[in-house]
């Protein structure tokens, strides 16, 4: 026998709207997208992508193995849980949430937001397939609104997508690390909130310790330039700790003291944390970007055409003004009328 009632009838509702909502989320990315193999292709070759992108990748491979391996045993219910959890927990809590930066910010033919594409098309195709012999009409709706043409009409045709099943799971360690510090610097950000201390997590910055030494040089390697400036120098733009865990700044230091004497006690962590690092958060030092919303201390200091956007943002609007030949006027701001 099998339950059914309001209770689950809902539950089961809600599963739906986040697989289709997440499905509409990568479809919408994609408009301008023109994959690998096609004229005038766009896309990323797979060795030229960021650490993080072929974390994702990896992720995926596991992820349709876990569901074609339940879906022959007839475990329908396993299938489906997997795939909820990939796309709640890995897609749309962490990667797709880092990678509105790319997406919104970058400049249109930036490789940041390309590399980006690439692993949503890879993505898009995956979860179509995978969900498929569970909703399909949702699954035909997806490959019926697919941005870009395809090899076959219908999402049943062409068989499962083995050319997804290959990526390699890569630098894992790395990036459940990463994952792990963004729930504890999320965690510590609370608490700020409720304080009226910041907002949205671009207002913090944070300061991290970690006693484990390869832990901590793991994450150095994360670190990005001080300053938000395009092409970046001590990084790829993608694997950064600053992006990654949306901040406008920040610190891996060397000793606990460094993060007690930043940050106000309170918005201190204990060592005891998911990551095993000490974290700290505090207000972003500088002015806040009036386009990607980061706080840099260098806005209006370079002569820029546009004072109150960083130099990233003034780079990606001077692309858009070559490309389109027009120049950019900010819209006019209306005053709120008395009631």
């Amino acid at each position: 026998d099998v339950n059914i009632g309001p209770n689950i009838i809902k539950q089961t509702f809600e599963s739906y709207r986040k697989l289709r909502n997440t499905a509409r989320y990568l479809i919408g990315n994609l408009a301008d997208f023109t994959p690998e193999g096609e004229p005038d292709s766009n896309a990323v070759p797979y060795d030229e992508l960021p650490s993080l992108d072929k974390w994702m990748l990896g992720r995926l491979s596991a992820v349709l193995k876990e569901v074609d391996e339940a879906m022959n045993a007839f475990q329908f219910q396993r299938a489906i849980q997997e795939l909820l959890r990939f796309s709640s927990a890995e897609m749309s809590n962490f990667y797709l949430d880092v990678a509105k930066d790319r997406l919104y910010i970058s400049a249109t033919d930036d490789f940041r937001r390309r590399s980006c594409q690439t692993v949503i098309h890879a993505l898009l195709e995956g979860f179509a397939k995978a969900v498929a012999p569970i909703l399909p009409h949702m699954a035909e709706d997806i490959w019926q609104n697919l941005p870009y043409s395809t090899s076959s009409k219908s999402v049943f045709e062409g068989g499962w997508p083995s050319h997804l099943i290959n990526f390699e799971e890569y630098d894992s360690e790395k990036w459940d690390l990463v994952r792990l510090v963004r729930d504890d610097v999320n965690k510590m950000l609370e608490g700020a909130r409720t304080d009226k201390l910041v907002g949205a997590s671009l207002d913090a910055a944070a300061y991290l310790y970690v006693a484990d030494e390869d832990k901590r040089a793991l994450l150095q390697g994360l670190v990005g330039d001080e300053h938000l400036i395009v092409p970046p120098k001590k990084t790829n733009g993608v694997d950064e700790l600053r992006t990654v865990l949306m901040l406008s700044q920040v610190h891996v230091v060397d000793s606990p003291e460094v993060v007690a004497t930043s940050c106000d006690e309170k918005y201190v962590s204990t060592v005891d944390t998911s990551s095993g690092c000490l974290v700290g958060v505090t207000k972003a030092e500088g002015e806040k970007c009036g386009r990607c919303w980061f706080y840099e201390t260098q806005i209006g200091k370079h002569g820029l055409p546009h004072s109150d956007v960083c130099q990233r943002c003034n780079d990606a609007i001077n692309v858009w003004e070559k490309t389109i030949g027009e120049t950019f006027v900010r819209p006019a701001v209306e005053e709120e009328q008395p009631v």
